[in-house]
């Protein structure tokens, strides 16, 4: 139920918050570590056949994995650049913004897609497999101007965990790009929570079915709560593993495979 693992997050977090800081070679290890599972699980997510091992190389140490296409190794290094510029607007405070989203999805695209890279789709998108029709290209900016009015007014009365859901639920309903609308939305949804001093939500590809199916009835029906406890569980797992890191839960409670600190 939504609002027990909810209650769950903010005991973590207010237990997090009373632990130390992690030290600079721990903070050094997590970072990598969650750049390279982050990006590996919301590119696999979209088709990207790198697997965890390879994406680790392609990103820390610059190398070609033999097999896979040229296309799938700028997408990875291509969403790592994203992730880094969109830490960098966290630290500056910086608002949600409509052009901070059109960077977002520029940085997605650059290398694989540049002349659509956060340009605003000209055309009607059809989602494969999906009931849900986006809507027409011409009310895309309003939707979006509006999303972020409706998401700063949410700031004063909703969950951090659910208001970042429900950016990431709004933005793939109005689906306002060309491509990366998918990786977009996941940055974006992470943007809400760090800047709200939470962890990262890494939706990861065995997530795919429950992922999708969560969105799509969100969006047909109108009931955010399955795709929002989806959200809620993947924070407490990140919640947990910097506990344990700081020493601070059991090695014996259940948790994701972390790094090796």
């Amino acid at each position: 139920m939504l609002s027990n693992v909810l209650v769950e997050v903010d005991r973590l977090k207010r237990e997090l918050d009373r632990t130390r800081p992690l030290t600079p070679a721990e903070a050094r290890r997590l970072r990598e570590y969650l750049l390279v599972e982050w990006t590996h699980h919301s590119t696999a997510l979209e088709g990207n056949t790198l697997d965890l091992g390879e994406t680790r190389l392609v990103l820390l140490d610059g190398l070609t994995i033999g097999g896979k296409t040229l296309r799938e190794h700028l997408e990875v290094v291509d969403h790592r650049d994203a992730i880094e510029w969109m830490e960098s607007v966290v630290r500056e405070k910086q608002p949600l913004s409509e052009g901070l989203i059109r960077e977002l999805n520029r940085l997605v695209l650059k290398s694989t897609l540049p002349e659509e890279a956060g340009r605003y789709r000209r055309g009607g998108r059809r989602i494969a497999g999906s009931r849900h029709v986006p809507p027409p290209a011409w009310d895309v900016p309003d939707l979006v101007r509006s999303m972020i009015e409706q998401y700063t007014a949410r700031k004063e009365k909703e969950h951090p965990v659910v208001l970042a859901a429900w950016l990431h639920w709004r933005f793939v309903f109005i689906h306002p790009f060309t491509d990366g609308n998918g990786r977009t939305a996941r940055l974006l949804m992470n943007f809400s929570l760090l800047s709200d001093g939470y962890p990262p939500a890494v939706i990861r590809k065995e997530d795919r079915e429950r992922y999708l199916d969560t969105l799509e009835d969100a969006s047909v029906s109108g009931d955010l709560e399955p795709f929002s406890l989806l959200v809620a569980e993947r924070v407490k797992e990140e919640l947990r593993l910097r506990l344990e890191i700081a020493g601070k839960v059991s090695l014996k409670a259940k948790k994701p495979k972390g790094p090796s600190l």
